[in-house]
């Protein structure tokens, strides 16, 4: 996925923390989902519902008030009710996602040229066995009729060159039995909607921590039922990350929720780092009630991207970072061995030594002879890459005989618990 789209994604996505009860079910009728889009602060900048009862795609637009965009006559299945089965006829009714764009290959005819992938089955379809594939928004060659396709979306060529501006990948897309904005999010729902964010929150935390309380936050029945992978491989996957691992940070933002019929869907843009590898992107999982009413995870997903939080982590930790730099450059600077090498990992390269043991055993030498008076740091920049991060600054030291020399430090430093440590050390004289 390009990145300039990725980007354009992100706009359209609100800054808001919480969405609450985007969609509001009013029943289960046999006619299909009833969805509400209430007139609500917490709802997106922008989303877009389908009503396969009108046969009509709105866009829906907040500027405070919750605007009707646009609508355009559509068509869906020539079938009604929620799809079931590959070859049904039926198009699906839920919370889907705009995975991309197509306009190359298309038969002219049943396409118009032109399509927009949903991600269908999303994981809850799949955990209710509900089979087929190919759901699009796309046009047609000649002009649509109601209930004409075979499950898909379409609108009308000119409309979609309109409407399809705005579906850039990741824009959420209810399709519902029929689309109305006549009511307001239950206190019920609410509650819901704050209890799945904090619930995110939290399963990312115990994530970070490599903690086993990361899995009672799945339903490992369902989940097992609704992903390519069982819920048993995944755990012995990531308990095998969990001790491997020395460290591992997950941090989210701008989480959103919104309610599907029978289910609810959290998003958030995420960012992953651990010592082997550095991912950012947007996660999506899937809630479902347990048996006892306890809101689990039964499927997720996930887009890699772009979303800009690897600069959102540089701002988190460069304090601490600057602190520890600090630390070591006062225990270098007293000449304390100590708390000089405790600074450093037990491998840590300080060419030509290797390991902590060999920086001791030269540092008590060097300093026997003549002791640090003058260690200075300046312009200290810090930089996130694979294992860790990058510290540079400007040196200039100095020893009792008067003896220095000044130039460019490097450090890479890497998470020890909650502290770091440096792993490798590089010294550039300055030209004269």
């Amino acid at each position: 996925m390009h990145r300039s789209t990725i980007r354009a994604l992100h706009r359209l996505l609100p800054a808001a923390a919480l969405l609450l009860s985007l969609f509001c079910p009013l029943s289960a009728a046999a006619d299909g989902w009833h969805v509400r889009i209430p007139d609500d602060a917490g709802t997106p900048r922008r989303l877009v519902a389908v009503d396969k009862e009108d046969q009509k795609l709105h866009i829906y637009e907040r500027h405070s008030p919750l605007k009707l965009a646009a609508s355009y006559v559509c068509t869906t299945g020539q079938a009604t009710g929620d799809k079931q089965t590959a070859g049904d006829l039926k198009t699906p009714e839920g919370i889907y996602f705009v995975v991309n764009k197509l306009a190359a290959g298309l038969d002219m005819e049943m396409y118009g040229g032109i399509a927009y992938t949903l991600n269908y089955p999303n994981p809850v379809d799949r955990l209710r066995r509900k089979t087929g594939s190919g759901i699009w928004i796309h046009s047609k060659g000649h002009d649509i009729i109601p209930r004409e396709t075979k499950g898909c979306i379409a609108l009308n060529r000119a409309d979609i060159d309109k409407a399809g501006k705005l579906f850039v990948p990741g824009t959420l897309v209810a399709v519902a039995g029929d689309v109305g904005t006549d009511a307001s999010p239950t206190k019920e729902d609410k509650a819901t909607a704050r209890k799945l964010e904090d619930k995110v929150k939290g399963w990312a935390k115990a994530w970070g921590s490599r903690s086993p309380a990361m899995f009672d936050y799945y339903d490992p029945d369902a989940y097992t039922a609704a992903q390519e992978e069982s819920f048993s491989a995944f755990r012995t996957q990531k308990e095998r990350l969990f001790k491997q691992l020395a460290w591992v940070q997950t941090s989210v933002s701008d989480v959103q929720v919104m309610q599907g019929p029978g289910y609810w869907v959290t998003w958030f843009n995420q960012y992953y780092r651990a010592p082997n590898m550095t991912t950012e992107g947007i996660r999506r999982l899937y809630w479902q009630p347990d048996k006892k009413g306890e809101y689990r995870i039964v499927g997720m997903e996930w887009v890699p991207a772009d979303v800009g939080m690897e600069a959102n982590y540089l701002e988190t930790v460069s304090p601490q970072v600057t602190a520890f730099v600090e630390k070591w450059r006062k225990a270098w600077e007293r000449g304390d061995v100590k708390g000089y090498i405790a600074c450093y990992a037990d491998d840590a390269d300080q060419a030509p030594r290797k390991g902590a043991a060999a920086i001791r055993q030269q540092k008590q030498e060097l300093w026997r002879k003549a002791k640090p008076a003058k260690v200075q740091l300046k312009g200290l920049r810090i930089e996130a890459v694979a294992g860790g991060v990058r510290a540079d600054m400007t040196q200039d030291y100095r020893d009792v005989t008067g003896n220095g020399d000044r130039g460019v430090k490097t450090l890479l430093l890497r998470q020890d618990g909650q502290g770091w440590e440096i792993v490798k050390e590089e010294w550039s004289p300055a030209a004269r």
